[in-house]
């Protein structure tokens, strides 16, 4: 990719277009070097972290009781089909109107595109649910809570996990236009920026400082949880 990057930029030969890798890289270590690269990947950082938590949380509470519950799953799968297909911006607009150019607005806009997608995979794992253990809690009288974190929860971690690598790509494109529309600071709002002087080095710098960032989440936290969680499947084999 980066070879393709190279040839691609010197047959352009149009900087404004293409730059070369080691002029973005350069801007990159520029950010870094006056701070404003941690200040703003900080703040985007901080608001997929409060996104991404409370998407899961809500996601996998009402995955859970629609993948338990018949005739709850009835009542709120219309919600749930029409909140999937409506466009995030649509939701941000909305969100920023109804509530304010705030960071409740923001965090709440990006959340709320997620939420679906974790309820729909949490819903599907929570069918596949061992009814067979659902009968060995009762025999023994376990608690709801004893229940939910000594057999529902260990069942459903594969699918947790795999909603939070699929969401945590899309949580960071979405907070980068909320950033975009309506934000005073972050990744997106300096994107915005360099938008209106087309300047092309300075948004693929920030760009790809922050994909390091997530590809870093994703490496060294989010993989091996996938992995450890869907452990007992290799143990099975």
């Amino acid at each position: 990719m980066l070879a393709v990057w190279v040839v691609a930029s010197m047959l352009t030969d149009r900087p404004q277009t293409l730059p070369p890798p080691w002029e973005v890289l350069a801007r990159i270590g520029h950010l870094a070097s006056t701070g404003e690269l941690w200040f703003n990947a900080g703040m985007t950082l901080m608001r997929v972290g409060a996104s991404f938590a409370l998407a899961m949380a809500v996601g996998l509470v009402i995955g859970l009781m629609m993948g338990r519950s018949r005739a709850l799953d009835d009542w709120l799968n219309p919600g749930l089909i029409i909140l999937l297909n409506v466009p995030a911006l649509v939701v941000i607009v909305l969100c920023y109107i109804w509530i304010g150019l705030n960071e409740t607005a923001a965090i709440l806009a990006v959340a709320l595109n997620k939420i679906p997608v974790v309820a729909v995979m949490i819903r599907e794992g929570t069918r596949a649910l061992r009814p067979d253990l659902d009968e060995m809690a009762r025999a023994f009288r376990m608690t709801r809570t004893a229940r939910l974190r000594h057999v529902v929860l260990p069942q459903l971690a594969p699918q947790i996990a795999a909603s939070a690598r699929a969401g945590i790509s899309l949580i960071w494109k979405i907070v980068l236009v909320v950033e975009f529309l309506g934000r005073s600071n972050g990744v997106g709002f300096k994107i915005h920026l360099l938008f209106s002087s087309f300047d092309v080095t300075g948004v693929l710098a920030w760009a790809l400082a922050f994909v390091a960032v997530m590809l870093a989440i994703d490496l060294f936290i989010l993989r091996p949880w996938e992995s450890r969680a869907n452990r007992w499947r290799q143990d099975a084999a």
